[in-house]
């Protein structure tokens, strides 16, 4: 079996079509899981996922490039990351982590997170905010 490719985003989808597309966090932890680390090539991942997420970023984001997580109920890709490093913590296979999210201050609280992973654990800090051609 060729590794895969994951992408998270509740609204977006890739023109390319080798990329596993999952819109919530629910549907991220179930294929991660069901695929395997191990199987895994990379992610990229959005960080609002849901109204909640979005308001957030109109509100506060966008024009005070603040960003507070309690005005938020839907699980973010904040919650993949830590997901994620807890997964790599008891032992699962690192897996670069790429950002495509449009909110510049979630994108760099995810990316912070890798990165003092990678930082920690001695792996190259070589996960990016990155675009990939999407459709809505």
């Amino acid at each position: 079996m060729s590794k895969i490719k994951i992408y998270l985003d509740d609204v977006r989808t890739p023109v390319d079509p080798t990329w596993k597309v999952v819109r919530n966090f629910e549907q991220f932890v179930d294929q991660v899981t069901y695929y395997g680390l191990e199987n895994i090539d990379i992610i990229s991942l959005d960080h609002d996922l849901g109204d909640t997420a979005m308001a957030e970023w109109h509100k506060n984001v966008y024009h005070n490039y603040t960003l507070n997580y309690d005005n938020i109920t839907e699980k973010t890709g904040m919650d993949c990351i830590k997901w994620l490093v807890e997964q790599w913590l008891d032992g699962a296979p690192y897996v670069q982590v790429n950002v495509h999210s449009a909110n510049a201050v979630g994108a760099s609280n995810m990316l912070g997170l890798i990165w003092n992973y990678c930082h920690i654990h001695r792996i190259p800090q070589n996960s990016i905010r990155w675009q990939i051609e999407h459709t809505l």
